[in-house]
């Protein structure tokens, strides 16, 4: 009775202080996920190094490397899209959009008269004024930005200089034998390369590639729609074409027939061409996983685990296949070696 009374208690206590440091770290949950996301690339790197110097030089060289190569030209692509965005909000008129145009057409079709100029002009008058109203916000969630960067930034390079521990540690507390645990991380390596590899490189390769028929046929704001395009090539099924279709239309109402029809053949061709190159280059070297399950895990994690979603929920319904393919392979040997104790 004793025993179980001080088994209850612990795991009361474990409980406690699990629920505890969840609400420690869930307001910094994204940059968390992130700096796992980083150290997972560059831990194959590290232990590279590692056969050079020692664990603490590897890991900090690698920081300063993602800092380099990954945070400054992001914040740079952020404070472009940024511009962009701000850009298309404030320069609203009829001969950018060619609204009169497009209202006649509406005319025409629904018989309805609508002053499209107007409506985009009141629009962008109570955005500016809610950006006002939350400037206060805004400066509140930048100081909560920079400090989730500097955290992600010691995560990272903690996570790299212990990840052997670490991962050994964890291989201690896993109350599965060693054939199960390889499998089971096996299984769930290959998801993650499938994730990475197979969807969200491809997904930023392709955004990339279209963007460029932007950039050279000078639709505005290129940059902003170009990380729109990024995004909405991470969900199968939707792809750039729902950025690159509507340029192609704006370059057609504004007069630019031989432009139209160099970014629609550019889009149709060359970026298509290169779904067709690189998902077998890519996808077949891991795991591949069914597009539902990209889009049910993209459209979800975002919503679960925020921006970060983008690449975790895929991860997590990939995570599950792994975890049943194991358990099918397994879970008859469990109940021998249970039974044998």
């Amino acid at each position: 009775m004793a025993v179980n009374l001080s088994k209850g208690f612990l795991l009361v206590l474990v409980v406690l202080f699990a629920y505890l440091s969840l609400m420690l770290a869930s307001p910094f949950l994204q940059y968390i996920l992130g700096a796992i996301l980083v150290a997972y690339l560059l831990f194959p790197v590290q232990k590279r190094l590692e056969q050079r110097v020692s664990p603490p030089i590897a890991a900090f060289t690698l920081v300063v490397l993602a800092v380099a190569v990954v945070i400054v030209p992001l914040i740079g692509i952020v404070a472009v899209v940024a511009s962009d965005a701000r850009r298309l909000i404030e320069n609203v008129n009829a001969e950018s959009f060619q609204t009169a145009e497009l209202e006649r057409i509406i005319e025409e079709q629904t018989g309805m008269s609508v002053d499209i100029t107007s409506t985009l002009a009141d629009s962008a008058q109570g955005i500016g004024g809610i950006a006002l109203e939350q400037s206060t916000a805004w400066f509140s969630a930048l100081t909560h930005s920079l400090v989730g960067l500097g955290l992600a930034i010691f995560l990272l390079y903690y996570l790299l200089k212990d990840g052997s521990e670490l991962l050994a540690w964890i291989r201690k507390m896993t109350p599965l034998p060693d054939d199960a645990q390889d499998d089971f991380y096996q299984e769930l390596d290959a998801v993650m390369w499938a994730v990475l590899a197979g969807h969200v490189l491809i997904a930023i390769i392709q955004g990339g590639i279209a963007g460029l028929g932007l950039f050279a046929t000078g639709v505005p704001n290129a940059a902003f729609w170009t990380v729109v395009m990024i995004i909405l090539s991470l969900i199968p099924l939707i792809g750039s074409f729902m950025v690159w279709g509507p340029a192609v239309l704006y370059l057609f109402l504004t007069d630019e027939p031989l432009l139209a029809a160099a970014l629609f053949a550019y889009s149709m061709i060359v970026v298509g061409l290169s779904d067709d190159y690189l998902r077998p280059i890519l996808v077949d070297r891991y795991a591949d996983l069914n597009p539902a399950v990209i889009i049910l895990g993209v459209l979800g994690g975002v919503y679960a685990f925020g921006v970060m979603g983008l690449f975790y929920g895929p991860v997590v319904l990939g995570a599950l296949i792994a975890t049943l393919d194991v358990m099918k392979d397994h879970y008859n040997g469990l109940e021998d070696i249970s039974g044998m104790q």
